[in-house]
C-alpha cells in the first residue's frame, strides 16, 4: 500500500507553511536525530519503504551514506566500524527482504554485544498485517536477536524513540537495537522542538558501579590465592578497560588470558600473557584455567568454546570471581562464588584503588611456584609447526610474516570464520585493543571484507587487513565493488586451501575422513575477479613469495589488493579440544589423532 494522493497533497501544503509551524517530516526528524548522535557514516541499501528517508539524506551533507551491494554487508560494515571505534554503528535497510537480508548481521552483532542501531523501513501503518508488498514482521523476526526493538506508529514518537534506541544500544551490555519505521511515518509531518538531550526509562537502568563489599571480598580471595588466574573477554574492550586490566595485572603479577573476543585487551607481547584459551587455545592457557585456585573472570561468559565440558571444568575446585555488566551472564553456565555486577572499567578502577589503599601484597612464594608450573607448560611450545617446509605455504607462516611486518604499525586485522580465523588469533600477537575484529559468538562467514571496509572508512590512515578463506570470502565478495566506489583500500589475504577447512578438519578427526561437500571443486580465478572489480590481484604459490607479495601489497597504499595465497590443504588447527571434552584434553598435533 502506497501513500495516497490526498496525503501527498496534505504534506505539500504543510511543507509550504513549515517556516511558520516548524514542522518536519519523519524522515527529516530521523536525519536530525542521526546528526545529533554525531553519526558520521550510514551503511545502507534503498527500497520503496525508505525512499523518503533517502530523500532527506540527499538534502544533507554531514552524514556519508555508503551504498553496499547487499543488506547483510550493510550491517556487517556498521558492526566492524562499531567494534573498531566504540561508537554506535548505524545501518539502514528497506522492508521485507531488506530486513531479512540484514538478520544475519543483526544476530552477529547481538552475540558479540556490539552497539548498533538498525533502521528498517516498513509498509505504511494501515497496511501492516495485510500481507502488503515487501511486508514482514520485523519486530517479531528480530526480537530474539536484538537488545530491543521498536515499531514507530506515530511520527510524534520518532525523535524520542531514536534517543532511546541509541541509549539502549550503547549503555549497559551493548547490543543492536532495531527501529522499524513505516513509510507513512517517515512521510508525515509533526512539530519538532529539537532532539531530546536525555532520556529516562524506568524499566531500563543498568548498574555501572560494582558493590564495594563484593569487591573487597574479591580482593581478599585474590590476595590469598596460591594459583591465581585472570580470565578476560570482550567485555574489557567494550568497556574501554584495557589500561585498567594492564594496571591490575602489573600490580599483582598474575597470569592473564584472553578469549577470542578479548584479544588485544592485554598485550600479547607481555610475559604474563599465556595466549588465547579455549577450543584452540594454548596448552598453558587451558591448563592454568583448569588448575588455578582463584579465577578472576572479567567481562567474559564461560561459553562452550572456552571451558569445554562444564562437568570436566567443575572437577577441580576453585573460587571464582565474576565481573560483568550483565547480571544474566553471571552463574549462567558456571556457578561463581563472588558475583560483581557492574561496568568492568568502574569495577577494576575501584579494585586498583583498594589495593593501593590497603597496601596488600600477593603471596610471592606461592606465586613463584605457580609461575614455575606455568613455564613448564609453556615450554611445550604448543604452537610449533613445520617451519622448515619449503615446498608448500603453511598458513601459520603467512600470519607470522604479516605480524612481523606490521607489528610496529597502525594495523587492524579482520577475519572471516574458519581455520584462517584461528590461525590469525593464534599467530598475530595483538598488543592493542580493538585491533582484532572477528565474529565470535555467531561464527559468521562473510564478515571479513565488510568489517574491513567499515574500519577503513573510520581509520583511513591505518592499514586494514582481511584474513579470509576461499569459502568465506565468496559470501560477501560483491563488496569489493563498494570498496572501489568509496575508496577503502583494504588488503585481502585469502588463505586458499581449496577446502572449507574447519569443516574438513572436523570430518578428518570426527568422521573418519569422510569429506562430505567440504572440497571446493569450482573456484573463480580470484586474481581476475579482483581486477574485474577494479582492484589488484596477486597469486602466491611458493613460500618464498609470501613476504615479497605482502610488501608489494602494503606499498600499494591507495589500492585494494586481493592476495590469493595457495596454502597447504592438509594443515589442521592445533591445539584442539574436541566437542564434549574438557579443556585440558587437548590434541596438540596430528600425532595425537
Amino acid at each position: 500500500m502506497e501513500i495516497s494522493k490526498a496525503e501527498l497533497q496534505s504534506a505539500a501544503a504543510a511543507q509550504n507553511n513549515s517556516s511558520a509551524s516548524e514542522e518536519l517530516m519523519g524522515s527529516e526528524i530521523l536525519v536530525k536525530a542521526l546528526q545529533a548522535e554525531n553519526v558520521k557514516y550510514l551503511w545502507g541499501y534503498p527500497g520503496g519503504a525508505v525512499l523518503y528517508i533517502y530523500d532527506a539524506l540527499y538534502k544533507q551533507d554531514t552524514i556519508q551514506h555508503v551504498l553496499v551491494r547487499h543488506e547483510q554487508a550493510a550491517v556487517h560494515a556498521a558492526d566492524g566500524y562499531a567494534r573498531a571505534t566504540g561508537d554506535v554503528g548505524v545501518a539502514l535497510v528497506t522492508s521485507g527482504p531488506g530486513v531479512t537480508n540484514a538478520v544475519t548481521g543483526i544476530a552477529t552483532a547481538y552475540m558479540d554485544s556490539v552497539p548498533m542501531v538498525i533502521i528498517t523501513g516498513q509498509v505504511p501503518t494501515p497496511a501492516i498485517g495485510l500481507d502488503a508488498f515487501q511486508e514482514c514482521d520485523t519486530v517479531g523476526i528480530t526480537r530474539p536477536i536484538v537488545k530491543h526493538n521498536f515499531l514507530v506508529k506515530d511520527v510524534r514518537d520518532l525523535a524520542e524513540t531514536l534517543k532511546k534506541a541509541f541509549h539502549i544500544a550503547r549503555s549497559g551490555r551493548p547490543g543492536p537495537v532495531v527501529v522499524d519505521i513505516p513509510k507513512d511515518v517517515s512521510f508525515k509531518k509533526t512539530s519538532f522542538a529539537g532532539y531530546p538531550e536525555s532520556v529516562a526509562m524506568r524499566s531500563y537502568n543498568p548498574v555501572r558501579k560494582g558493590h564495594g563489599g563484593q569487591i573487597r571480598k574479591a580482593l581478599q580471595l585474590l590476595m590469598a590465592a596460591k594459583r591465581p588466574y585472570i580470565y578476560t573477554g570482550g567485555g574489557v574492550l567494550m568497556s574501554e578497560a584495557s589500561q585498567e586490566l594492564r594496571t591490575l595485572a602489573d600490580m599483582l603479577g598474575y597470569p592473564v588470558t584472553n578469549t577470542l573476543m578479548g584479544l588485544g585487551a592485554y598485550p600479547a607481547s607481555d610475559r604474563k600473557f599465556l595466549g588465547m584459551l579455549g577450543m584452540h587455545g594454548t596448552l598453558e592457557a587451558n591448563n592454568a584455567m583448569q588448575n588455578c585456585d582463584v579465577l578472576l573472570a572479567v567481562g567474559a561468559r564461560f561459553d562452550d568454546r572456552v571451558i569445554g565440558n562444564p562437568k570436566h571444568f567443575a572437577q577441580n575446585e576453585r573460587k571464582i570471581i565474576h565481573i560483568d555488566i550483565d547480571p544474566s551472564s553471571i552463574s549462567k553456565r558456571v556457578k561463581v562464588d563472588i558475583p560483581i555486577v557492574g561496568d568492568v572499567k568502574d569495577v577494576l578502577t575501584e579494585m586498583i584503588a583498594m589495593i593501593r589503599e590497603s597496601g596488600a601484597k600477593p603471596d610471592s612464594s606461592a606465586l613463584a611456584g605457580w609461575w614455575e608450573t606455568i613455564e613448564g607448560w609453556r615450554g611445550r611450545d604448543c604452537l610449533s609447526y613445520d617451519r622448515d617446509n619449503k615446498s608448500v605455504i603453511k598458513p601459520q607462516y603467512v600470519i607470522e610474516t604479516l605480524w612481523n611486518m606490521t607489528r610496529d604499525s597502525d594495523t587492524y586485522v579482520t577475519s572471516d570464520v574458519g581455520q584462517h580465523q584461528m590461525w590469525a588469533a593464534q599467530y598475530y600477537r595483538f598488543d592493542e585493543p580493538r585491533r582484532w575484529i572477528n565474529s565470535g559468538g555467531l561464527g559468521t562467514m562473510g564478515v571479513g571484507i565488510p568489517y574491513a571496509m567499515g574500519i577503513k572508512l573510520a581509520k583511513p590512515d591505518s592499514e586494514v587487513f582481511c584474513v579470509t578463506g576461499e569459502g568465506s570470502v565468496q559470501m560477501c565478495i560483491q563488496e569489493l565493488s563498494t570498496c572501489l566506489q568509496y575508496n577503502t583500500p583494504i588488503k585481502v589475504l585469502a588463505l586458499n586451501n581449496r577446502y572449507l577447512g574447519m569443516v574438513r578438519q572436523w570430518q578428518e578427526i570426527e568422521y573418519s575422513g569422510r569429506y562430505s561437500h567440504s572440497y571446493m571443486d569450482a573456484l573463480p580465478d580470484f586474481v581476475k575477479l579482483a581486477e574485474a572489480y577494479g582492484h589488484v590481484g596477486m597469486l602466491i604459490e611458493r613460500p618464498e613469495d609470501v613476504e615479497p607479495a605482502l610488501r608489494e601489497a602494503r606499498r600499494l597504499k591507495d589500492r585494494t589488493v586481493f592476495l590469493d595465497i595457495r596454502t597447504d590443504p592438509t594443515e589442521n588447527v592445533f591445539p584442539m579440544v574436541q566437542a564434549g571434552k574438557g579443556i585440558t584434553e587437548m590434541l596438540l598435533g596430528s600425532e595425537d589423532l
